[in-house]
């Protein structure tokens, strides 16, 4: 990512060279008359020097402002962390917000026309055909047995890191093995099996997050548009990197094609339509491999990340209060008194029932606060498609983009209390111990309203059943207690540099 960093360094000094920009349009900018406008809080300027820690520098002046805007050349860009307008977006008048042009042309060259950069018909008919997949039971059950299958690999591999005493990176593990599950899920085959390497996994899922990194540095970087016409920096990086996941996806779609196109197979067709997402496309529609390319990659990011990244945020925590985390052990002891007879951690991963799960509430109320304070999905910009007025008064116009802050809003004293910096899974338990859910719009990392997270049930049954079997069996420090733990900004919410931690056995 050195290539990153170096063009941070170049835009900033261009930026500087043209921030007088800003400041013409500021003083032109009509701040009075009949309508009234968020404070500004800065430029995009600031926003570009603050990159490596963009979500404290959002988080500060989401402190000062409920919402505010940062001036840029082309067009205003409003960021909320006020409950009642990211209910208004989300919901109320949901039609007057979507990814419009300008997000749509930042994520189409990695996501084409998947459900994260498109609006209107095109996104209905994917929310309508992934809504089918996610609502049925065979989905659910495959998955779950695809889960406990994989976390008890990863248990073998922390087994190993116990007894040497070695050190892991248990995000880049937890990366691994959700990539794994999601293909099994997907694909309906072992990614191990569909590589030809692990040098080949290794490539796809390195290029798979460069380009998340490289894709989320268009946001601040107004000359990406030159740099991809010239085809040099980033640009060219990036160009790389989804050449490399493109090669590797249309691979995979070839070969399933093939295989349920062969008579012989036909038993074994039928049987993944009952399984897996591809063949499902497959069967109800003929979808040519560029659109299947793009639905695959949406959902691999959906269901890759997120539970990866939330699994390594919630260790983080564990770490660092060591009360919370033998509070979840406890729960888990209790929860699968039918396993007590488990002979390994094998047969105690295939057999942790959905009943014992569902009595798991500390662990999902400890799951979630993690969410909380490290969503998966720091912020999420959406474009104004005509001038409008927010709820708490003040005017957006044609053209703005207008994003709300599940980082921030995580962070708000005003939402949460004087308390809302605290990792507090008790936050989200009545007076008897069981789950109590917020207003979708004040806890905001699956989204919200119509546009709600469809997989969101599935993150938290996958995370679950890792974090049942994981802390059952062993015990999690930190390699460093010292070092300082920040996120890569990106996309989704990774932990920079991955996480270390040491593994001993209970």
């Amino acid at each position: 990512m050195d290539i990153l960093q170096s063009s941070i360094s170049i835009t900033a000094t261009i930026l500087s060279l043209v921030f007088c920009v800003f400041l013409v349009h500021l003083l032109t900018r009509k701040l009075h008359g009949k309508k009234r406008y968020h404070p500004i809080g800065g430029t995009i300027f600031n926003q570009l020097i603050n990159f490596h820690r963009l979500h404290h520098y959002m988080t500060d002046l989401a402190g000062k402002y409920k919402t505010y805007r940062l001036i840029s050349p082309f067009r205003n860009k409003i960021y909320t962390s006020d409950p009642a307008n990211v209910e208004y977006i989300l919901k109320t008048n949901i039609d007057n917000y979507g990814k419009g042009w300008y997000n749509y042309s930042i994520l189409k060259d990695l996501f084409g026309d998947g459900i994260f950069a498109v609006d209107g018909d095109k996104w209905r008919e994917q929310r309508k055909l992934l809504s089918h997949e996610f609502s049925t039971r065979v989905l659910r059950d495959f998955s779950s047995v695809v889960f406990r299958k994989n976390v008890a690999k990863l248990a073998q591999i922390l087994s190993e890191a116990a007894n040497s005493n070695k050190t892991v990176d248990i995000q880049d593990l937890f990366i691994q093995t959700s990539l794994d599950s999601i293909f099994r899920v997907a694909f309906g085959a072992e990614l191990d099996n569909m590589c030809g390497s692990n040098e080949e996994r290794k490539r796809f899922s390195d290029a798979f997050d460069n380009a998340n990194a490289m894709t989320t540095w268009r946001y601040t970087d107004i000359f990406w548009k030159i740099k991809r016409a010239l085809n040099i920096g980033v640009e060219a990086k990036l160009r790389d990197n989804i050449r490399t996941v493109d090669t590797f996806v249309y691979k995979l779609i070839h070969i399933r094609t093939e295989q349920m196109s062969k008579p012989e197979t036909h038993d074994l067709s039928m049987q993944r339509k009952k399984e897996d997402i591809l063949s499902r496309f497959l069967q109800i529609t003929d979808t040519d491999p560029k659109y299947l390319r793009d639905i695959i990659l949406s959902f691999l990011i959906a269901g890759k990340d997120t539970a990866a990244t939330t699994l390594s945020w919630f260790l983080y925590v564990l770490c660092k209060y060591p009360h919370v985390q033998e509070k979840v052990v406890q729960e888990i002891k209790e929860a699968t008194t039918e396993n007590k007879d488990a002979t390994d951690i094998i047969d105690f991963a295939a057999n942790v029932s959905e009943e014992a799960l569902e009595k798991m509430q500390y662990l999902h109320a400890a799951l979630t606060e993690t969410l909380r304070l490290y969503p998966a999905v720091p912020l999420d910009p959406k474009i104004c498609f005509s001038d409008d007025t927010l709820p708490d008064g003040f005017s957006v116009n044609k053209g703005d983009m207008v994003c709300y802050l599940p980082y921030a809003m995580g962070r708000m004293k005003f939402i949460w209390g004087d308390d809302a910096e605290e990792y507090k899974p008790e936050r989200w338990l009545d007076g008897d111990g069981f789950f109590r859910p917020e207003n979708p719009f004040k806890f905001t990392a699956f989204q919200a309203g119509p546009r709600i997270c469809l997989g969101k049930e599935f993150a938290y049954r996958q995370m679950k059943i890792f974090s049942a079997v994981l802390l059952r069996y062993f015990v999690f420090k930190l390699s460093d207690n010292k070092k300082a733990i920040n996120y890569r900004t990106m996309i989704n919410l990774h932990i920079d540099g991955g996480l270390h931690v040491r593994v001993f056995r209970r």
